[in-house]
C-alpha cells in the first residue's frame, strides 16, 4: 500500500464517522421534537375552560387539571413554557390547609389558592422557580390554579374574587 492510498482510506472512515454522528444527531433531534409535541398535544387535548372574575371583569383560561396523585405530585415540573391563557388546576378533593412548592418547576408562576365555594382563600405571586421552600394556603383551600407570574396582578385578582370552574360549587 502506499501512503496515499491510507490517507483515502483514513479520509473515507473519517468521513463515513462523520456522517454516522450526524444521522444520530437527527435521530435525537426528531425523537425529542416527536416527544415535545406528543407532551403539548396531550396537554391540549385535556385543556378545561376556567373564569375567573375579578374587579377588571372576567377573565378565561385553559387549564389541565390533576386529580390523581402522580398528576399532584409532577404539576408543571420540568415544563419550560405556558401560554398567557393557560394554567394548571389541582383538585385535592377537600378542603384543607395545602401546601405547595416549585421544586424542579422551570416556570415563575402565580399561586391562586381556592376554596370549594369558588372564591379565593389566597395569593402566592411570582413564586421562584426551582424553590423547595414551602408555600402555604394561609386558608383551607379545595384548588390550587396555578398561572404564569404577574397574571394576578396583570388581571387585579384578590382574596375574595371567584372562580368559575366545574370544581367549585358556585
Amino acid at each position: 500500500m502506499t501512503r496515499a492510498s491510507i490517507s483515502v482510506r483514513q479520509y473515507i472512515l473519517r468521513r463515513g464517522l462523520m456522517a454516522a454522528c450526524l444521522s444520530i444527531g437527527m435521530i435525537f433531534l426528531v425523537f425529542a421534537a416527536t416527544a415535545l409535541s406528543l407532551e403539548n398535544a396531550l396537554a391540549q387535548q385535556a385543556l378545561e375552560t376556567l373564569q375567573i372574575v375579578t374587579a377588571s371583569g372576567p377573565h378565561d383560561f385553559s387549564v389541565e387539571v390533576m386529580r390523581t396523585e402522580p398528576e399532584l405530585e409532577k404539576g408543571l415540573m420540568f415544563r419550560r413554557f405556558m401560554p398567557a391563557d393557560r394554567g394548571m388546576l389541582f383538585d385535592f378533593k377537600q378542603e384543607k390547609p395545602v401546601m405547595m412548592w416549585m421544586k424542579n418547576t422551570y416556570l415563575p408562576l402565580d399561586m391562586v389558592f381556592i376554596a370549594r365555594s369558588g372564591k379565593v382563600v389566597g395569593i402566592a405571586a411570582n413564586a421562584e422557580p426551582m424553590s423547595e421552600r414551602i408555600i402555604p394556603s394561609g386558608a383551607p383551600a379545595y384548588g390550587v390554579l396555578e398561572v404564569n407570574a404577574g397574571t394576578a396582578d396583570k388581571i387585579g385578582l384578590k382574596i375574595g374574587d371567584v372562580v368559575h370552574h366545574p370544581l367549585f360549587k358556585n
